[in-house]
């Protein structure tokens, strides 16, 4: 391959825009798919798991412990997110969406936690309180936006930081 037939590479550094994007798909997302590491087979797993930027504005999941993707993490924590904008109409293709590599890590239980969360998304009381959900830390290590046609960013970890609450 001579350096003149190399295509540019068409995935561009984060920038202002890529950053904003990113952040608003992370503020409004309540839901994402995780990809874990299956500890018997070494396969990936998926699951769609609930997931919201906690006060420290890092993305926080509640699952259960006796799901298989709880029971991956505790085996490996490395995983990835995948979180979307869903549209009414439209090719779901030109939509933005975005995949996350980070590490999960259990958090401990905190009340003030609970209630931002159940603040959020009332209709998860019915689930939050049974003893087998915990919340977990998903750490973003970097990441991939594809904000649309011919949009395509590689996100670091400060790109992903949303401004904490107070």
């Amino acid at each position: 391959m001579t350096e003149q037939s190399r295509s540019p590479d068409p995935v561009r550094d984060s920038d202002e825009m890529a950053r904003q994007t990113a952040r608003a798909m992370l503020l409004a997302m309540r839901h994402a798919t995780l990809a874990v590491n299956d500890p018997q087979t070494g396969h990936p797993h998926m699951a769609r798991i609930a997931c919201q930027i906690d006060a420290q504005g890092l993305p926080v999941a509640l699952m259960s412990d006796i799901s298989a993707h709880s029971r991956a993490l505790d085996a490996d924590p490395r995983a990835a997110l995948f979180v979307e904008l869903t549209q009414p109409k439209g090719d779901p293709m030109n939509w933005g969406r975005m995949s996350i590599r980070l590490r999960a890590s259990r958090l401990e239980d905190d009340p003030r936690r609970q209630r931002d969360w159940l603040t959020n998304d009332p209709k998860a009381k019915v689930y939050a309180a049974l003893p087998d959900f915990r919340f977990w830390r998903l750490q973003p290590e970097a990441g991939f936006l594809n904000a649309g046609f011919g949009a395509a960013f590689r996100l670091t970890p400060a790109d992903l930081l949303v401004p904490p609450r107070s």
